[in-house]
């Protein structure tokens, strides 16, 4: 007959074990303006940045096919979406020009050499060219691309403006660099802004010690 009492005893204690281990220990909400952006190739566009996102992913999948439902079956391709962030920009254009410099000399649309000017002269990790020549069985050795590529951080602050996590983007080079309008309509001085999507290898979430 004892063994009922005790027995509720130690369960009810088990129980109230796990669900106090269950409860978070951090409880503070995350700010949407706790935060900070680096981006080693932008440096301009690093001070006037005023927002940016950690990317959504997606899991690729495949269907296996039933007389009745299909079964979704897990896949292993990953999607990572565009990462967009967006800058307040300056009276003289210099930080939209960096970027627009980036962009045009990745895609190259006047001549070859506004890509290996970038690489090896305005990017911050410039790489020189390593042979060049007009004879086309004269081969040189490859040029590294590396300069046309930069690493990003989202760093997340905590509420005392500490460090908590970082948002880690390998390889990334811009894509895409939104329109500036300029109009005489406007009956308050709303100054303009610029958005930039990067698209990378992967990210990675940090948390810091």
């Amino acid at each position: 007959m004892l063994r009922h009492p005790l027995f509720f005893l130690i369960n009810t204690s088990m129980a109230t074990i796990g669900a106090i281990q269950r409860q978070p220990t951090k409880l503070d909400h995350l700010s949407p303006t706790q935060f900070r952006f680096t981006v080693n190739q932008l440096p301009k566009v690093e001070f006037f940045n005023i927002s940016a996102n950690i990317p959504a992913i997606t899991l690729g999948e495949a269907l296996f096919p039933t007389p009745y439902k299909d079964i979704p079956v897990m896949g292993d391709t990953m999607t990572y979406d565009n990462l967009t962030i967006a800058f307040a920009v300056d009276e003289y254009l210099e930080n939209y020009i960096t970027v627009h410099d980036w962009i045009t000399a990745i895609g190259f649309p006047k001549s070859r050499t506004q890509f290996s000017q970038f690489r090896g002269n305005t990017s911050t990790t410039p790489i020189a060219t390593q042979g060049t020549s007009t004879d086309i069985s004269d081969v040189k050795p490859s040029t590294s691309a590396r300069g046309m590529f930069s690493d990003l951080t989202l760093t997340v602050l905590s509420n005392k403006n500490n460090p908590i996590v970082e948002v880690r983007f390998s390889d990334a080079y811009p894509v895409a660099l939104s329109a500036i309008d300029f109009t005489q309509q406007a009956t308050d001085v709303e100054y303009l802004t610029a958005t930039v999507d990067f698209s990378y290898k992967l990210y990675e979430i940090v948390t810091l010690p």
